[in-house]
C-alpha cells in the first residue's frame, strides 16, 4: 500500500493540520485502488504514523488493512472463509478494520474508555471486541485452558505458593533463609507474563500533550499479552498472544517460534523438543518454501512437516477438499492427555477452570500425590479416545497407520514410566516428611521451600515433562540427556542420598 509522506517542520504542526482536516471532513480514501478507510481511522493514522510508525506499519501489512469486512463475508466456502460471523454492524461492513474499528468497539463495556479527540477509545482490545467478526474463535478460546491461565495460577493456592518460592527474594535472618512475598512487578515479569496479568483501571488522568490536554486511563498489570490476561471489561485472554498486534498475522500464529515464546522450557520444553525433532529439522530446512497464509492449510502442498498450529489449531484439508481437522481455538479438542505442569500425566480436565479441581486429600491437584486421578474432574476414556483419534488423523496425513500407532504406543509407555519415576520421588519425599527431616502438608508448611522438595519438583516439572514432550513430539534426544531420562534417574539417586544423610544427621 502506498504510504503518504507528510513534510512538516515539527510534529505539532502536523497534528494541528490533521485536526483541521478531520474537522472539515476533507480526509478521504487514500487511493481509488485501495479499500476505503473510515474517517475515524484516518484521523488515528495521521497522528500515529508520526508517533508510532512501527505500529502503523504492522497494521498496513495486515489483512485487516487490505480488504473490507464485506469482502470477507462474501466468501461462502467454509474451508476458505476466514471470518466466522454471518453479519456485522453496517458501519463496519464497507471499510477496512482499522484503529477505530477495534479501539472504539463496545466502549460502554470497557472501564478504560476515555474521551480522545471526539472519539471514545480504549487501549485494551479484548476477545469480545474481536468476536464481532470472529465469534466462533472467541467462544472457543474462552473454553480453552489458556484463556483461564491467570486464574488457574492465581486462584490455586499450591501453584501460587510455588510462584512465591520462585519469585520471592530470599534473605538470611541469621539462622535460616526467609522467602519474602514477591513484588507484583516480579510476578508480572515472570509467571504472569505468559499466564496473563489482571489489568485494572487505577484512575483516569489528564496530561498535557502536543495537542493540548488529553485524558488517559492509568492501568495496573499493563503492558501484557498473556494468554489468560483478565481485561478491564472482565473478559479472559488476549488474541495478541498468538496473533501479535497490529498485524494479527495467521503466519505468525502458525510458526513454532510464536508458541516457543512461552513453551520454551525447562518446565514446558515443547519448542526445544520441536527444534530437536525431525519435524523441526524439516521446518528449519524448508520453511522458506512454505505457504503460511493459505486457508485451508494443505499438508504436502503448503507445508511438509507440522508446526504446533498444525497439530493443535489449524484447519487442515487435502488437495481434494476433504477435511482432515477442523479449525479450533479450543486447543483441548485435540488433547486427550495432560502431559505437563503437574506431577503426573493424567486425562485432560473437563473444564478449563482447573483452579476448581481438588483431589481426595483436599489439595488443588488433578491427582493424588501418589498419582491416582481425581476422575470427577477429568475426561473419561471415551472422550480420550475421541480426541486421540483426531490427533492421530492429523498424523496420518503424512504417516501410515502402523507408523502412527507405533508412535502413540511409545508415548503411552513413556507416560507410564515417567509417572512411575515421579511416584518414586514422591515416596522418598514422603519418607523425609515422616522422619521429620523435612516439613510437609501435615506441618502446614510449603511443599517447595526445602532442598529435597525442590528436587521433587524438578523430577516432574522439568525431567518428566521433558521426557513426555520428547516422546509426544518425536524429539528423542531431548528426552534422554538434555533434560530427560538421565536426570530422572540421577535426581532420584540424589534424593535418596540426601534423605539418608539428613536421616543419619537427625539420628546423631
Amino acid at each position: 500500500m502506498k504510504r503518504r509522506n507528510v513534510r512538516v517542520r515539527d510534529l505539532v504542526g502536523t497534528l494541528w493540520v490533521v485536526l483541521f482536516a478531520v474537522a472539515s471532513g476533507t480526509i478521504a480514501q487514500e487511493s481509488e485502488d485501495e479499500p476505503p478507510i473510515s474517517e475515524a481511522t484516518q484521523s488515528c493514522l495521521f497522528c500515529h504514523e508520526q508517533l508510532n510508525p512501527g505500529l502503523v506499519g504492522d497494521w498496513r501489512r495486515s489483512r485487516h488493512a487490505r480488504m473490507t469486512v464485506a469482502q470477507a463475508l462474501e466468501e461462502e466456502d467454509p474451508l476458505t472463509r476466514r471470518v466466522s460471523a454471518e453479519t456485522v454492524p453496517e458501519a463496519l461492513q464497507n471499510v477496512v478494520v482499522g484503529c477505530a474499528e477495534c479501539h472504539t468497539m463496545n466502549p460502554d463495556a470497557h472501564p478504560d474508555t476515555v474521551e480522545h479527540k471526539d472519539h471514545r477509545i480504549h487501549a485494551v482490545v479484548s476477545p469480545p471486541d474481536c468476536a464481532v467478526c470472529h465469534p466462533v474463535e472467541a467462544s472457543e478460546f474462552e473454553q480453552n485452558l489458556m484463556a483461564h491461565a491467570h486464574n488457574n495460577l492465581a486462584r490455586n493456592a499450591l501453584y501460587l505458593d510455588l510462584a512465591k518460592e520462585v519469585n520471592g527474594v530470599q534473605v538470611w535472618d541469621g539462622a535460616s533463609l526467609v522467602t519474602q512475598s514477591p513484588h507484583l512487578a516480579a510476578n508480572e515479569d515472570s509467571c504472569f507474563s505468559c499466564h496473563g496479568t489482571e489489568v485494572k483501571v487505577l484512575r483516569k488522568e489528564t496530561r498535557n500533550t502536543a495537542l493540548g490536554e488529553m485524558e488517559f486511563a492509568v492501568l495496573s498489570g499493563w503492558p501484557n499479552n498473556g494468554v489468560g490476561r483478565i481485561n478491564p471489561d472482565g473478559s479472559h485472554g488476549s488474541c495478541a498472544a498468538c496473533h501479535p498486534r497490529h498485524e494479527f498475522s495467521i503466519e505468525v500464529a502458525r510458526r513454532p517460534e510464536t508458541c516457543g515464546q512461552c513453551h520454551n522450557g525447562p518446565d514446558v520444553p515443547a519448542y526445544k523438543v520441536y527444534e530437536a525433532s525431525k519435524h523441526g529439522n524439516i521446518f528449519e530446512s524448508r520453511e522458506k518454501e512454505w505457504d503460511f497464509e493459505a486457508v485451508p492449510w494443505i499438508p504436502g502442498e503448503h507445508f511438509n512437516a507440522p508446526t504446533c498450529a498444525t497439530c493443535h489449531i489449524s484447519l487442515l484439508a487435502d488437495e481434494n477438499g476433504r477435511l482432515i481437522a477442523k479449525r479450533t481455538h479450543r486447543m483441548n479438542d485435540r488433547l486427550f492427555t495432560r502431559l505437563f505442569g503437574l506431577p503426573y500425566a493424567h486425562p485432560h480436565p473437563k473444564a478449563p477452570t482447573t483452579f476448581e479441581i481438588h483431589n481426595a486429600a483436599g489439595l488443588p491437584l488433578p491427582t493424588e500425590l501418589t498419582g491416582e486421578p481425581a476422575t470427577e474432574f477429568l475426561i473419561d476414556a471415551t472422550e480420550q479416545a475421541k480426541r486421540r483419534g483426531v490427533m492421530q488423523g492429523i498424523c496420518r496425513a503424512c504417516h501410515s497407520q502402523s507408523w502412527t500407532q507405533g508412535h502413540f504406543d511409545r508415548l503411552d509407555h513413556t507416560i507410564e514410566t515417567t509417572n512411575a519415576m515421579t511416584l518414586a520421588a514422591t515416596k522418598i519425599l514422603m519418607t523425609a516428611w515422616e522422619k521429620g527431616v523435612a516439613k510437609g502438608p501435615a506441618d502446614k508448611d510449603s511443599l517447595f521451600n526445602e532442598s529435597i522438595e525442590r528436587m521433587w519438583v524438578e523430577q516432574w516439572f522439568f525431567y518428566a515433562n521433558s521426557t513426555r514432550f520428547a516422546a509426544a513430539m518425536a524429539g528423542a534426544d531431548y528426552g534422554v540427556f538434555a533434560n530427560g531420562r538421565w536426570y530422572l534417574s540421577k535426581n532420584l539417586r540424589e534424593m535418596e542420598t540426601m534423605l539418608k544423610v539428613q536421616s543419619k544427621t537427625k539420628d546423631d
